[in-house]
């Protein structure tokens, strides 16, 4: 089978079905076979390995996870990319394709049939536009996931791994780090990829936390306050989360809060860390 990571073969693959790369599905084709080793190793695959692929687009990288993985299971939204991966993945056993929106599909079923409940490795090119909701998706259901190792924008891979006081620091940096320890491993030129994207991208590793690095009562309230701490990043704490609609709490309240874990009450959310986030959800219970 030839090997897509080889531009010339991914352009005859395309040419040979007249595809031609949708822009509503993100769809940009990594050819460059140094990244896709570097991708398999990041997430170090091995056979005793079941890897859920997101979006395997022609095969490409899916190819490089089946000679190394006990099990691939790959899912891909655009149902017009399904005979190609069959022709392109025809030589492989261990790969079960799935036509389904991963928004959509109930992972913990896949998990629990093809790899009997045991965590599994996630391995993604990502299309841009919907990576912050796939990754959160992941880690919010709970499926049992060793790792999630992705191709993302480079800014975006640069948000999830950034402490308090940047400007690039938010509620997806504190969200991702909730739940794993961030690394970005590698950075990609949009040379790397047919079509070219306009921007750089980056390969991150995501290894998930056994237990959280923080303990709160209420995990879902511990978000609602993040996710108002900076939807009004310019202002203080106090005043985003006592204006903030659906909260219900008063500006005397995070006032008196701020005050009794030793914080300024002029203090605004981008300065605080996810366990003084974690503190303030206590104190506002």
């Amino acid at each position: 089978m030839a090997d897509l990571g080889i531009p010339q073969n991914t352009i005859e693959v395309l040419q040979k079905y007249h595809f031609r790369a949708q822009k509503k599905y993100g769809q940009n084709f990594l050819v460059d076979p140094g990244v896709l080793e570097r991708i398999v190793d990041a997430a170090g695959i091995t056979d005793a390995d079941c890897v859920l692929e997101i979006g395997p687009g022609i095969g490409t990288m899916t190819q490089y996870l089946a000679e190394r993985a006990g099990r691939v299971v790959a899912v891909e939204i655009d149902k017009n990319l399904m005979p190609i991966l069959e022709d392109t993945l025809s030589a492989y056993a261990n790969v079960t394709l799935v036509n389904d929106d991963i928004l959509k599909v109930d992972i913990g079923r896949i998990v629990e049939e093809e790899n009997g409940g045991r965590p599994v490795k996630v391995v993604a090119n990502l299309p841009y536009y919907i990576t912050t909701p796939i990754i959160m998706g992941l880690f919010e259901s709970h499926v049992p996931l060793e790792s999630i190792t992705v191709m993302v924008q480079k800014e975006v891979a640069e948000r999830m791994q950034v402490g308090p006081g940047t400007k690039d620091y938010g509620a997806l940096s504190l969200a991702v780090q909730y739940y794993a320890k961030p690394e970005i491993v590698a950075n990609v030129p949009p040379n790397c990829f047919i079509p070219r994207p306009g921007v750089g991208s980056a390969v991150i590793r995501l290894t998930r936390y056994q237990e959280p690095p923080v303990k709160v009562e209420d995990e879902a309230r511990l978000f609602e306050l993040i996710r108002a701490a900076f939807n009004q990043r310019r202002k203080t704490l106090v005043n985003a989360l006592g204006n903030a609609a659906g909260i219900g709490v008063a500006k005397e309240q995070v006032a008196e809060a701020l005050k009794r874990l030793h914080l300024p009450e002029t203090v605004r959310g981008e300065a605080l860390t996810l366990e003084q986030f974690a503190l303030l959800a206590g104190e506002l219970q």
